[in-house]
C-alpha cells in the first residue's frame, strides 16, 4: 500500500530527474512495521504467557542484515522498547514480544509484567537511535485481535 501511493511521485520524480528515488522501505533504511498482535489470545491474565501473545513483528526488507541497536518502539503513551545489540538478517523478521524470555534471532523480549498495546486503537512507532521516525502502525476497535501494516 505505501508502495503504490508514491509510484505516481516516483514516476514524475523520474521524468525529472532521469534518478529513480528510493520507496519508502528503502528510504528507512530497509525496516518496516510488519504485523502487530495487540490483543494476545484468550483471557488478559498479565501472566507471562499472555503478555508475550501481544508482539510486534518486524521486517527487513532489505538485502543486507541492520543492526536496530538503539532503535526506539513505542506505542502513544510512549513505553518504548530500546533494541539491545541486535541485527535483523536481509529479507527476515523479528518478534518484539512484551513480556519476559530468553532473545533468539527471531524473537525479542521487553521484559515487561504488563501490556503494552492497547486493544481499542493505539500506534506503533519505530525510531531510529537517533530518533529519526522509520514507520508507524495504527488500529482501532474495527481490527481484530492483530494488524497486518
Amino acid at each position: 500500500m505505501r508502495i503504490r501511493a508514491a509510484l505516481p511521485a516516483l514516476a514524475g520524480a523520474v521524468i525529472l530527474t532521469g534518478t529513480l528515488l528510493s520507496t519508502p522501505a528503502e528510504a528507512a533504511g530497509g525496516v518496516t512495521i510488519y504485523h502487530v498482535w495487540f490483543d494476545s489470545p484468550g483471557s488478559d491474565t498479565r501472566s507471562n504467557t499472555s503478555l508475550n501473545g501481544e508482539w510486534v513483528q518486524i521486517k527487513n526488507t532489505s538485502r543486507s542484515a541492520i543492526s536496530l541497536k538503539g532503535w526506539v518502539l513505542k506505542d502513544v503513551s510512549n513505553h518504548r522498547y530500546v533494541f539491545k545489540n541486535i541485527k535483523i538478517g536481509a529479507g527476515k523478521y523479528i518478534k518484539v514480544h512484551t513480556g519476559k524470555g530468553s532473545d533468539t534471532a527471531s524473537n525479542t523480549y521487553q521484559g515487561r509484567g504488563a501490556y503494552v498495546w492497547n486493544n481499542t486503537s493505539d500506534t506503533a512507532t519505530l525510531t531510529r537511535a537517533t530518533g529519526s521516525k522509520v514507520d508507524t502502525c495504527s488500529w482501532t476497535t474495527r481490527d481484530p485481535s492483530d494488524k497486518y501494516c
